[in-house]
């Protein structure tokens, strides 16, 4: 049920998050010609999904999955890049912030540290307010809600397999539940649906699903060129035409998310894959 492609280097996948990344720094740098390249984090989301829940299922399902290994494995990907991050960021901020600002960015740096960021901006602002451009490390946000996401799920889908219970069944489940309630926060606190992890989980799980099911899609090239055409064309419509006030972004960013399926041409080009393997 879990998806082998996962267990193999995927250039269409670096493809992907080069595209992402594309998104994500075009808006902040061309937000007027780029309104909706948010979108780029929620693509991020469902790639994770895709990724961590093929290589555990497949672990559960030979009996080979250790706690212990995912997290030190989680630890050595991203700890390294983190601390560089922290310690430069502090060192910067030391020569050129006010005290007080100074102090603020301290703070976020513990809660960077700890893999709460996202919980210390809710408190703050929101993302896209005027204060917001003035925090540095406001970008990790989404790296708190990606660890807390896989503080549990690893657990759960134990949980699911010691009780031989589908993990498509169980991911199906669980992010019908955070879609849900992601659409009845949305409008009377988009802030906090935007930064906290259970309103957000659902796209990881969306990746976690499609994992679980990719054996029952059709693998032959013609299929997979089509799905990655469309994919990427509605990932344009959303970049170019996506936009307006917070709450539109936020809506945008987990309703109207479409993705491409990895296995498709334009994701497989050097160029792409290069970008999203840096």
């Amino acid at each position: 049920m879990w998806s082998s492609s996962s267990n193999r280097y995927r250039p269409d996948i670096d493809g992907l998050r080069a595209i992402a990344v594309m998104l994500v720094l075009n808006f902040h740098a061309f937000p007027a010609a780029m309104p909706g390249g948010f979108i780029g984090v929620d693509i991020f989301f469902v790639i994770s999904g895709f990724l961590i829940t093929g290589i555990i299922a497949r672990e559960l399902d030979h009996g080979q999955f250790s706690l212990r290994a995912f997290y030190a494995r989680r630890i050595r990907r991203i700890f390294p890049a983190l601390i560089v991050v922290l310690c430069a960021t502090l060192v910067l901020g030391w020569l050129w912030m006010l005290p007080a600002a100074y102090a603020q960015l301290s703070a976020d740096v513990v809660a960077s540290a700890a893999f709460f960021p996202n919980i210390a901006m809710l408190w703050q602002s929101g993302y896209f307010d005027i204060e917001s451009g003035k925090k540095p490390l406001l970008h990790l946000w989404s790296l708190g809600i990606e660890e807390q996401f896989y503080l549990l799920w690893p657990l759960i889908l134990m949980l699911a397999a010691r009780l031989r219970v589908s993990i498509l069944a169980t991911a199906s489940v669980i992010a019908l539940a955070s879609f849900a309630l992601n659409a009845a926060l949305i409008g009377s606190d988009p802030v906090a649906t935007f930064y906290l992890p259970f309103t957000r989980a659902w796209e990881l799980l969306a990746g976690a699903i499609l994992a679980c099911g990719w054996s029952q899609v059709s693998q032959t090239s013609g299929a997979s060129n089509l799905r990655a055409a469309v994919g990427l064309l509605l990932i344009a419509v959303a970049a170019l035409f996506r936009g307006g006030g917070r709450s539109c972004r936020s809506q945008a960013a987990r309703c109207c998310c479409p993705r491409p399926r990895p296995g498709g041409v334009g994701t497989c080009w050097p160029a792409p894959r290069w970008s999203g393997s840096v």
